[in-house]
């Protein structure tokens, strides 16, 4: 299932998305809360405070993205990539394609609910 054709593929998507991630994070400006700007008001506030969460949830997903994409690189690395860390089994090439650094299979990830 995984020769070293496909191995390559994997590894140049996973290290593509990476680098996204990386340039994503490197151009990012985040903003402070408004509140004590002379002339700001309750909306500038809330729309600065909203913001301030969105962004801290972005950066908190950008972060596990990160790690699930080292993680796999690290499998690649060992031998074990594409291999379901559950049942043991080989992870699909359309969910590998989709998703190169899935750690489970389809059926084991729906199993878990999520």
């Amino acid at each position: 299932m995984n020769n070293p054709t496909n191995l390559n593929e994997y590894r140049r998507s996973l290290l593509a998305k990476q680098r996204e991630l990386l340039a994503a994070n490197g151009g990012r400006l985040v903003l402070g809360a408004a509140g004590g700007l002379p002339g700001s008001d309750l909306m500038d506030q809330a729309l600065a405070e909203s913001e301030a969460r969105v962004d801290a949830r972005l950066s908190q997903d950008r972060s596990s993205l990160r790690r699930a994409i080292e993680w796999a690189l690290v499998r690649l690395k060992k031998g074990n990539y594409g291999i379901c860390a559950a049942c043991g089994k080989p992870i699909s090439r359309a969910r590998l394609k989709a998703i190169p650094w899935a750690d489970y299979c389809r059926d084991c990830m729906e199993q878990q609910g999520v």
